[in-house]
């Protein structure tokens, strides 16, 4: 249950301040010892103000509040409260993005109930087979977690009957249209016709939420924990100034800096992740990559060995990172900011959970300077600008991590002893202070030598990045760009990041090469440096797209297409 911990006051008798307790909110007594049960006694501030409201039954329900405040809780204790369990068919509905979170989800509420009380919760989702969860669902559930695809899946085969639903919860809301879920969700929505309320929980409202709020809500009950597409005030948002073609090395410079980091790096493509996956597993570095081409099995492995600490980096992209629910994560690292200011969110948003600090570090260039003072007028943040760590600084912090590790480190449950006359008879000959070098040279080598000469990376003097030659051999004058028309948009399915991250995708081009993309429903133009247009129009002008040809060519040349 994340982020139990936060301690609400209220006014109680002659002034005094009492604790609110999940008691007081309304909730069954079999329900509050289970939860104090599991060492959690106060509710957080998104549980005190939805609670009480779900606890009606009958009202619709908005909450906004960051990721890891609790509102699985705020949710899932109502449900638990509502459902017949001696009914054994579904009742209550919870929507999710992503197969993790719908698991985290079941898992969570699992926790929460009653034991030997029923309640029956299953998860269905996409990547596991669906003849074992129609099985699971003709046992007789109380509660279904599900991801929209999988549910639409079963709809269509009858599998399941949505008829006596009474309670649907769309959690991570925004997290799905952004995915492309919408007609989904709607399509859900429309096939749930008796349900007695509808709850939504939502870290930012983006207008197309707002516009399913007024189609399927009536008079909904609007909370929000701090304010309104705000960042959360665990979480340090910091910015290292760097040229783009120093990015992978300012990382390295990063993640050498801070040795017992814990983190999520966010890459724009499929590609990139790999690449840089690949380049710090063969310099050393525990790390691996999830992207949409991995089957559910590799990236099931993946996500294990990173939740188990056997890897300590992973690189994502912003769509195989979804639901995403990881305890524990110090860093966020955006290789490059994302457009929108909700997509930064939900990145930084995997640190500084449950009330711990985090920190959300993004490498920023002079032409992305723009996009992040725009995230910050968005999200009512600050964003610290730090010095790019130099070579020395890495060893200086790489050293005495060692030494504070070697100090720590418990020598009580290991037959030391036997091998002690040994280790004297060894090293009789050597001075302890030799002993020290020859363990500091062993430790401390690859980074004394990698960073012997290291160069400064910091922009000093207001220097801008340098151009590089393009497919012309002529550099392109900063800010100057070509548009490109081509005739995919909106109604394709595509919203702004996934639209960026598929035209990157086919090209192989950098985000630093584009500037504005203004989408409309059938087609989009995108503005790109004259260096790279003719790359990108051999990219996508004629391949196809779900059946349909795609067409792209210089806007600027009244539709015809540009020569190599």
């Amino acid at each position: 249950m994340n982020g139990l911990f936060l301690f609400i006051g209220k006014a109680g008798l002659n002034g005094f301040h009492i604790l609110n307790t999940f008691e007081s909110l309304g909730l069954d007594p079999t329900l509050v010892a289970t939860v104090a049960g599991l060492g959690f006694v106060q509710p957080t501030e998104i549980q005190e103000k939805a609670i009480p409201v779900l606890l009606q039954g009958t009202r619709d329900f908005i909450g906004l509040a960051q990721t890891g405040t609790g509102k699985t809780a705020a949710f899932g204790l109502p449900l638990l409260q509502w459902v017949e369990a001696s009914a054994r068919i579904p009742q209550a509905l919870i929507i999710c993005p992503t197969r993790e979170l719908c698991l985290q989800i079941t898992q969570d509420m699992n926790r929460y109930r009653p034991k030997g009380k029923g309640n029956l919760i299953l998860a269905v989702y996409g990547g596991s087979p669906i003849t074992g969860q129609i099985k699971d669902l003709r046992k007789g559930v109380s509660v279904v977690v599900a991801t929209p695809g999988r549910l639409i899946d079963l709809i269509e085969r009858k599998a399941i009957d949505l008829e006596e639903i009474k309670w649907v919860v769309l959690d991570e809301a925004d997290e799905m249209l952004n995915m492309g879920f919408q007609e989904d969700i709607e399509f859900i929505l429309k096939n749930t016709p008796n349900r007695n309320s509808l709850w939504l929980f939502s870290a930012t409202m983006p207008s197309e939420i707002r516009k399913v709020t007024k189609r399927y809500m009536q008079t909904p009950v609007e909370v929000t924990v701090g304010t309104a597409n705000s960042s959360n005030i665990n979480i340090d948002h910091q910015y290292y100034a760097c040229l783009h073609h120093d990015r992978y090395e300012v990382l390295k410079r990063i993640i050498d800096f801070n040795p017992g980091m814990y983190g999520i790096i966010f890459a724009r493509t499929k590609i990139e992740t790999q690449e840089i996956a690949e380049k710090l597993t063969r310099e050393g570095y525990d790390i691996d990559a999830i992207h949409g081409d991995l089957t559910q099995v590799q990236r099931d492995k993946v996500m294990a060995a990173f939740r188990s600490k056997h890897l300590r980096l992973l690189v994502a992209t912003d769509v195989a990172a979804r639901g995403i629910d990881v305890k524990g994560i110090t860093h966020v690292i955006n290789y490059e900011l994302p457009d929108d200011a909700e997509v930064y969110t939900h990145r930084s948003g995997r640190t500084g959970r449950a009330g711990h600090s985090g920190i959300s570090a993004s490498l920023v260039t002079p032409k992305e300077m723009y996009r992040l003072k725009q995230i910050e007028r968005l999200l009512q943040t600050k964003f610290h600008p730090l010095d790019i760590p130099s070579g020395k600084d890495v060893c200086r912090k790489q050293f005495f991590h060692f030494t504070d590790k070697l100090l720590s480190t418990d020598i009580q449950h290991g037959d030391y002893e036997t091998y002690l006359p040994l280790l004297q008879e060894k090293f009789a000959a050597i001075s302890k202070e030799e002993i020290l070098q020859r363990v500091a040279s062993m430790e401390f080598d690859r980074f004394l030598q990698y960073y012997a000469n290291a160069a400064d990376l910091n922009l000093r003097g207001g220097k801008k990045e340098g151009r590089k030659k393009g497919s012309e051999g002529k550099p392109s004058a900063p800010g100057q760009y070509r548009r490109l028309f081509v005739n995919l948009g909106i109604k394709d399915g595509f919203y702004k990041a996934s639209f960026l991250q598929f035209i990157l995708d086919m090209s192989e081009l950098p985000k630093s090469v584009l500037g504005r993309i203004d989408m409309k429903d059938m087609n989009s133009w995108i503005e790109i440096e004259p260096d790279s247009m003719n790359q990108m129009i051999r990219a996508l002008d004629g391949k196809k797209f779900r059946g349909r040809k795609i067409r792209m060519n210089d806007a600027e040349m009244g539709g015809k297409r540009s020569r190599s």
